[in-house]
């Protein structure tokens, strides 16, 4: 647990902080203007200095994620498996672009500059470490589960799309052209739907029923295909997601049910003997004689002789 909340603190922090960088309120403008070597030209030239506060709360953790993932290395059972795990590479990619950035912050060479601009862009790795959240939290793990249950149903729902899409667009195209004046035949003076391709825009804002309105039909014919595309795409969202929907609570139930599972294992307790057994009768009558009471040692002798002649064995 400790680990667990040492790790979404860090995680958190580090999102809080790439979130903050690009705020103009941490970013401070730097005039880079450079003289041409001939004198007669200026080159304007800007950059953005980010406060230091966020680089060093940056670097406190990663220090901790180098930390956590050298150690999850170093005692892993198996490094071929542990470097094939995409959390893993994420861990790594997320890492290794701070200390490159570190590395090369005091080179003034044209190459190095364009390595860290390079770097400064991929920094958006970093806010895929919210992943590994999935290694500390069921809920997470068990969307991971319905996700890759469900590949097929995604697939399906992609393609259901893709194919409203494209339908529709070339509907909402000639609709458009129905009501379009004699003295303008590409219609452009009425609508926004000058060819197909900007049609798939709006099909797919209105089939997903988001509806931007940048978009939108203006002729009688135009509006009866938007309507008949905002019900097709609610009846095609509508259909693979019931799967989904029971894959989740398939993969749920499981996780809670495992929760529930006793984490300890209850000790071992061997069974009573059994009439039959050969050990039944001493087993009995050590236990009576080893009792301070003499007549109830009797009582275990006089079944103890019982037992034996119905068995048919001679007492000893």
């Amino acid at each position: 647990q400790f680990i667990a909340f040492a790790s979404l603190f860090f995680i958190l922090v580090s999102i809080t902080t790439f979130c903050l960088e690009t705020h103009e309120a941490f970013n401070t403008i730097i005039n880079k203007t450079e003289q041409v070597v001939n004198g007669t030209e200026t080159v304007l030239q800007y950059e953005i200095e980010t406060d230091p506060a966020l680089t060093y709360v940056e670097g406190v953790c990663v220090v901790w994620f180098t930390f956590e993932f050298l150690v999850r290395v170093i005692f892993s059972p198996n490094k071929l498996e542990f470097i094939k795990n995409l959390l893993n590479i994420i861990d790594f990619v997320a890492i290794l672009p701070f200390y490159l950035e570190v590395g090369l912050s005091g080179l003034s060479s044209k190459a190095a500059k364009d390595v860290l601009g390079f770097l400064r862009v991929v920094r958006f790795v970093r806010i895929l470490r919210i992943f590994k959240l999935t290694r500390h939290f069921v809920g997470l793990r068990v969307l991971g589960h319905t996700l890759r249950a469900s590949t097929n149903e995604f697939l399906l729902l992609i393609i259901f799309l893709a194919l409203g899409v494209l339908i529709f667009a070339t509907m909402i195209y000639y609709a458009e052209r129905v009501g379009a004046q004699p003295n303008d035949p590409s219609a452009s003076e009425h609508t926004q739907f000058k060819n197909i391709p900007i049609g798939f825009w709006w099909a797919v804002v209105t089939m997903t029923t988001l509806g931007y309105g940048d978009m939108y039909p203006r002729t009688w014919s135009g509006m009866l295909v938007g309507a008949l595309c905002a019900l097709a795409g609610v009846l095609t969202i509508a259909m693979p997601v019931p799967v989904i929907v029971n894959n989740f609570g398939m993969y749920y139930s499981l996780a809670m049910a495992k929760q529930k599972l006793p984490r300890k294992r209850k000790k071992h307790i061997p069974p009573a003997p059994q009439a039959s057994s050969p050990t039944f009768c001493k087993t009995d009558l050590n236990m009576a004689c080893n009792s301070t009471q003499g007549d109830i040692c009797l009582g275990k002798d006089n079944q103890l002789m019982e037992h034996n002649r119905s068995s048919g064995r001679t007492p000893v």
